[in-house]
């Protein structure tokens, strides 16, 4: 670190935003199970659990809702395949409803086997980490003291919104881990919903959710290597001819966009999952 205090105030941003891409790499490939020791995890079993028997009772409304929404008469039990039909949806909500937290960690399993298939095929992030030219450290600690006055409030600005980029991006990543456990705690409830003809429909609708909230975590690994690609191939370029503020601001810019792309990719996720699953 060096003791140059503008110098050090850009080198503290970068190493943030390196730190949270290291921290967004592992948290994407990391169970739910995993994550943070399992304490959460155990609390999200707790709650499912406690669940399934609001389930079972949502179970039966819904059953006899579908039942007396689609007999025209008690004649209509009468034929096998009328009954028949009603059972099976019957006992397969049963069993969703019992299973619930197994099914949902089957799901979360198969995109986390695409995640993970993703990560070793195309390499990892270096590209994406983010380190201070020597040119530029160079021209800051070669600046007089009138000249390093503008220099302190480009970088405060310029570290600010490193810092934040890095907090937004990282709190985006955390989210889809907590929205995996509301689903996965509140599983019971919604699986009911397939004991009705009727409502089925909301059933479907939080199965393709959860898969989209899945796999979020492949299209933000896609994002990072698209950034890492992109980052090395469009590294700013240090015009030693002009002065060194403009020098630094032109540098900061240029690495901020950057940075915006990946952001930008990061919050869309699950708008891009959406748009795929049509959910």
């Amino acid at each position: 670190m060096s003791d140059n205090w503008i110098v050090a105030n850009l080198e503290n941003a970068f190493a943030t935003w390196n730190d949270k891409m290291t921290e967004i790499w592992g948290l994407v490939t990391m169970s739910p199970q995993d994550f943070k020791g399992g304490t959460i995890w155990s609390i999200v079993t707790g709650i499912n659990g406690g669940l399934q028997a609001i389930g079972y009772g949502l179970l039966i409304l819904f059953f006899a809702m579908s039942v007396f929404k689609s007999t025209a008469s008690f004649r209509d039990f009468q034929r096998p395949e009328y009954a028949l039909k009603h059972f099976i949806r019957f006992v397969a909500a049963k069993v969703a409803i019992t299973y619930a937290l197994d099914i949902m960690t089957v799901i979360y399993s198969i995109c986390g086997g695409v995640v993970e298939s993703i990560a070793r095929s195309l390499g990892g992030i270096g590209g994406a980490t983010v380190t201070l030219p020597a040119a530029i450290e160079t021209a800051i600690e070669d600046a007089g003291f009138w000249a390093s006055i503008p220099l302190w409030l480009v970088t405060i600005l310029g570290s600010l919104f490193i810092t934040v980029m890095s907090f937004i991006m990282i709190m985006t990543v955390y989210g889809r881990f907590f929205r995996l456990y509301m689903y996965t705690a509140l599983a019971p409830v919604p699986l009911s919903t397939f004991a009705g003809e009727g409502t089925s429909q909301m059933g479907k609708s939080f199965v393709k959710s959860y898969v989209g909230v899945c796999l979020e975590g492949a299209v933000i690994v896609l994002s990072c290597l698209i950034f890492s690609a992109f980052a090395s191939s469009s590294a700013p370029v240090l015009d030693t001819d002009i002065t060194t503020v403009t020098m630094i601001w032109k540098y900061i810019g240029e690495v901020i966009f950057n940075m915006l792309v990946l952001v930008g990719l990061i919050k869309g996720a699950d708008r891009i999952v959406k748009e795929m699953l049509g959910v």
